[in-house]
């Protein structure tokens, strides 16, 4: 079974197609091709919703037409086509969900709607990169710590595409943090990579900012550090930037890794997987391993940040899901995932 999967909830426009041999077989990845739109916000420090949803109007046709070239693949050769229904930014969304809608119709094909989380947590069953098949598959249960721009959340995943929501950011995601934080540094959008380049450049490593551990509960808080930053960066005897990237990166990483890790034990998961675009940062992916109690799984950070690959990924846990693309259907810009009673009722 062959799918193409469509992904334009922010500020990159993917497609990819994906493949699987057997009903319950390994994936195989066939192309994922992705049209960044970094250099075109980093104007403005962040994503504007409508340049980010014109641009993916101009990048669309031209990426599912080379992702399909990549892969050799011809419309005829398709048996679905998934798209993300959301969550992401309403006007970015509705452009990637159109076309795909419009492109199943046409073709006679069915469509997929997809969680875009779900795809983020759906890439640990991906393999490395394209014209592969994926060898290693992550056991289940397992905890899901989802990392990005616009998601912290931590979840744990009893089977395919069932999820409980344990708990999540109240207030700045982890991805934004670093968005945030970069600005205050002068360092360029996004602010993941270059935070992450000038920490590993920091000779005197003695700053230690706060951590919000929030405890009695599986969420998280990252405003309070970012205040902390904006206060260090101001006064008079700040340490030079390098150092304080360092003690940032640090902070988040430190909370990030210990939470999973400590939720993980407590549920008594067979693995533990990391996804989203922060799941690229080579600081965490290291805190993670050395904290964790149990396997973990990360994908590329290619397969990170958004990609297609991912929503593909997650569609063939959906089959069943799967409607004429005619279906009176709409996206959903923020998360519908709610926290599992019995656990907040414990954490409580």
């Amino acid at each position: 079974m062959r799918i193409l999967g469509i992904e334009s909830s922010c500020d990159e426009t993917a497609a990819s197609v994906v493949s699987r041999a057997t009903e319950d077989g390994p994936l195989r990845l066939e192309s994922t091709v992705v049209a960044s739109q970094g250099d075109l916000h980093a104007a403005t420090g962040g994503v504007v919703p409508e340049v980010a949803a014109r641009a993916h109007l101009a990048a669309l046709v031209p990426v599912v037409r080379r992702a399909l070239a990549d892969a050799e693949c011809g419309w005829d050769d398709l048996d679905a086509i998934a798209v993300t229904a959301g969550p992401g930014l309403p006007g970015a969304l509705l452009i990637g969900f159109n076309a795909a809608r419009g492109l199943a119709y046409a073709r006679d094909l069915p469509l997929i709607p997809v969680d875009h989380i779900e795809g983020h947590v759906a890439a640990n069953w991906l393999p490395t990169e394209a014209g592969q098949t994926a060898e290693v598959q992550p056991e289940l249960p397992a905890l899901a710590l989802v990392v990005s721009g616009g998601h912290s959340e931590l979840l744990l995943m009893e089977e395919h595409g069932s999820f409980q929501r344990l708990g999540g950011t109240r207030d700045d995601a982890a991805g934004e943090a670093f968005d945030k934080v970069a600005r205050l540094l002068d360092l360029p959008y996004p602010g993941g990579p270059p935070i992450s380049k000038l920490a590993a450049t920091a000779t005197v490593r003695k700053t230690r900012l706060p951590r919000a551990w929030l405890r009695g509960s599986d969420d998280f808080s990252f405003s309070g550090l970012k205040t902390a930053v904006a206060n260090l960066v101001a006064s008079p005897d700040a340490p030079p930037p390098a150092e304080i990237a360092w003690a940032f990166e640090e902070s988040v990483c430190d909370v990030l890794a210990k939470k999973a890790a400590r939720a993980a034990e407590r549920e008594g998961v067979a693995s533990l997987l990391v996804a989203g675009g922060v799941a690229a940062n080579r600081r965490l992916r290291e805190r993670i391993r050395e904290e964790s109690p149990v396997p973990v799984h990360i994908p590329p950070p290619s397969l990170c940040t958004d990609n297609g690959a991912m929503i593909a990924a997650a569609a063939f846990r959906h089959l069943d899901d799967a409607i004429p693309a005619e279906t009176e259907i709409d996206i959903f810009s923020t998360a519908v995932r709610k926290a599992a009673v019995k656990r907040a009722a414990r954490t409580a």
